[in-house]
């Protein structure tokens, strides 16, 4: 009975334990799970931490040490880790070092430098720089032969000047001193003006040189030789020279002024030679009249143009010089001014010897200038020549209205139309309709009747 009470306590404790369990399963669902999760997060009590997988497969692969005995107690005890042991099983594997790399040292190499230069690759610039300074010495050179062949003709002519003008070097100001010298107009043109000699305005001296200073110029030089020469020219007063042309040339020469000339081309357009009038056949000879021709051609004329033909260029007398020709349609209605002028240009001779002996050369033709200057002067046609003169000039001007006819008839109706328009413009501006009205009606008379036909009116003389 004792062992069987016993029993019966422990059954009903064991139900009363039961039942109790039974009741927190049917409050809590997930009640019986619960247990299982405490167990999972309870920690080992003898368990290492657990490695990362870098770290634990560095560990495999590290040689010595103490990791390599643990490597070994693992693999003795679980044989899962016997893959670790095969090597074909991480062929191609390489084992990197973790500590960061060290930056790359850069290397400069030492290139030799080239002393020596290398010409050919600077062949543009040493030839812009080799063009400049021929440039600039051919500048400087040619300015100064220039300057010292205008001085010296200055010098060894300034007292012809001087005996016959009694201004020299006329410069326009007021303060005169014995200083005189040419005008520089630009680095090959020199000129001097005289003035104070009867018969005459005044005299006008240009020193056309060869443009030395321009080494285009030069080089074209070569191909197309040309001269420095003296362009002389004389302003006659209207009273102290008579009605002619004439003209003096080498041939070259003839012909280009015949062509460009206006009054050449007008009044004697034929060249003759100059043999018929005993100078060098190298001149062509162009007059007006014949007998004017003549008179200028004298002995004295001829014996200079026989002894210098290569020093003489041009010899112009006119008194109807305007220029160079203007162009046909340049649409003047009216003869262009004409002036009494005698021209001379002369060669200068500075190739072959020294200025001063070139100069001295050219003496006689100065002198050659005054006489011809003087000559015109006295000199005056017969009244056959006179009247074949003024028929023509008259002839030349009959024949400038002809051409200019039309051009004239239009400008004068244009200025007709001009007036009626400003007259137009002035009564409509008043503020009088009487007279506008008036006005209207004189307006269209006067177009009905332009517009009306023309009649002519017949004087029939009685018998």
């Amino acid at each position: 009975m004792k062992y069987w009470g016993q029993i019966l306590l422990l059954f009903v404790l064991g139900s009363l334990i039961a039942a109790n369990h039974y009741q927190d399963l049917s409050d809590n669902e997930f009640a019986e799970f619960e247990d299982f999760e405490v167990e999972e997060e309870l920690p080992l009590v003898n368990e290492e931490p657990q490695k990362s997988s870098k770290e634990a497969h560095n560990d495999e692969f590290e040689v010595g040490g103490e990791e390599d005995v643990v490597v070994d107690d693992v693999e003795d005890d679980d044989p899962e880790f016997e893959h670790f042991q095969d090597v074909e099983e991480f062929e191609g594997f390489e084992v990197k070092d973790e500590k960061p790399a060290s930056e790359p040292k850069i290397t400069i190499a030492k290139v030799p430098v080239n002393f020596r230069q290398n010409w050919d690759s600077y062949y543009l610039e040493i030839l812009m720089m080799s063009g400049l300074i021929v440039y600039f010495i051919n500048f400087a050179t040619g300015k100064s032969k220039n300057t010292k062949i205008a001085h010296a003709w200055f010098q060894t002519h300034r007292q012809i000047l001087e005996d016959n003008f009694s201004m020299v070097g006329d410069d326009g100001s007021l303060d005169r001193n014995d200083n005189v010298s040419l005008v520089k107009e630009s680095e090959n043109i020199f000129t001097l003006w005289c003035s104070g000699r009867t018969c005459c305005e005044g005299m006008l001296v240009e020193l056309k040189l060869i443009k030395r200073q321009d080494l285009v110029a030069v080089i074209s030089g070569m191909m197309r030789p040309t001269m420095d020469q003296i362009h002389i020219t004389v302003h006659m007063n209207k009273e102290d020279m008579d009605s002619f042309v004439f003209c003096v040339a080498a041939k070259k020469t003839a012909v280009q002024l015949a062509k460009e000339m206006a009054d050449l081309s007008v009044y004697c357009p034929e060249r003759k030679p100059g043999d018929k009038f005993g100078i060098p056949s190298n001149f062509n000879v162009m007059g007006e009249i014949a007998e004017a021709t003549a008179a200028m051609l004298d002995s004295k004329v001829v014996a200079v143009l026989n002894k210098y033909p290569q020093y003489v260029d041009c010899i112009h007398f006119s008194d109807q010089f305007s220029g160079a020709k203007q162009a046909e349609d340049g649409g003047s209605l009216k003869l262009p001014e004409t002036e009494k002028v005698l021209m001379f240009v002369f060669n200068i001779p500075v190739k072959g010897m020294p200025l001063e002996e070139a100069m001295q050369r050219l003496k006689p033709l100065m002198v050659m200038v005054f006489y011809c200057l003087d000559k015109v002067k006295r000199y005056r046609l017969s009244k056959e020549g006179k009247a074949k003169a003024d028929k023509n000039r008259q002839r030349v001007e009959e024949a400038f209205l002809k051409s200019t006819h039309q051009a004239r008839a239009e400008a004068a109706a244009a200025r007709r139309e001009e007036r009626k328009r400003q007259e137009k413009e002035k009564i409509m501006a008043e503020d009088d309709p009487e007279r506008q009205r008036r006005w209207e009606l004189k307006e269209e008379k006067r177009q009905a009747k332009k517009r009306g036909p023309k009649m002519k009116q017949l004087k029939v003389k009685a018998l």
